[in-house]
């Protein structure tokens, strides 16, 4: 980056729903802040403005699912000083991993009128399978907050910081009730990472995992504890199977209960 010049900002799509980068636009006011302090090279989501890299920060939203996305990735990276990844589907898969465990071929048969005219992966894999990633900000959509934070602390020079910690620790903080320990709802709290502030719980739903694995999380432990409790295998399945599946956490404990004896 030239002396004085603003950092340049791009932020890209793969294979996603485009939720994660609407969490930028939902800042709103604050958006006007971050465009006054970078340059947004990139950004068809809210801009026309097409320029080359090099890019200071790049932002990525999605998964990789075909080839020219992998091509397009890497081309990012090579093109970034910094990548930052958003949301579950870029970090773990998505709900698109779904496929991670089924036969895409017999997918795209049933589905597609013309199956020969679909050029996919076998899996949807995240952007930290195939280029490195700085900094990694989880959830199904992100936080605008978490997005704001990270942003404002790459603009000051200081290294961003994010909750590593439970989705319990933020129903205990809010006085939700656990979903798990009074009602018997299925809940991957205990093993998520924290950044929703307990939404699903707070509405007396059980945690879907949507921020992915927090850290040093132990999903064996809970897969047990929900069973015990009369949770169905399918169900605990379902769960790990879900917006974070493509996780290494999530997809070894969820392996790992398939091949269990009944």
């Amino acid at each position: 980056m030239a002396e004085n010049a603003k950092p340049r900002l791009a932020i890209f799509k793969l294979a996603s729903c485009d939720g994660c980068q609407l969490q930028l636009l939902n800042l709103e006011d604050e958006l006007l802040d971050i465009a006054d302090q970078v340059e947004i090279c990139y950004f068809p989501e809210a801009t026309s403005q097409d320029l080359d890299g090099p890019y200071d920060v790049a932002l990525v939203e999605g998964s990789v699912t075909t080839e020219t996305d992998l091509q397009r990735l890497r081309e990012i990276r090579r093109n970034s000083q910094t990548l930052i990844t958003l949301g579950a589907c870029a970090n773990a898969g998505g709900i698109q991993a779904l496929r991670n465990t089924a036969d895409v071929e017999e997918y795209t048969r049933a589905i597609y009128a013309n199956p020969s005219y679909i050029h996919t992966l076998a899996q949807s894999t995240p952007v930290a399978a195939h280029v490195t990633v700085d900094f990694a900000i989880s959830g199904c959509p992100i936080s605008r907050r978490q997005l704001l934070d990270v942003l404002t602390a790459l603009l000051i020079g200081r290294a961003p910081e994010l909750p590593r910690y439970s989705v319990c620790v933020e129903c205990k903080r809010s006085g939700t009730v656990c979903v798990l320990v009074s009602a018997g709802v299925a809940c991957l709290g205990p093993i998520t990472q924290a950044g929703c502030g307990a939404l699903c719980p707070s509405f007396h739903r059980g945690c879907f995992g949507c921020y992915g694995p927090m850290e040093s999380a132990n999903p064996d432990s809970l897969c047990q504890n929900l069973m015990a409790r009369g949770v169905s295998r399918a169900e605990t399945l379902r769960l790990l199977n879900g917006f974070a599946g493509g996780s290494e956490e999530f997809r070894s404990a969820a392996e790992k209960l398939e091949k269990a004896p009944l």
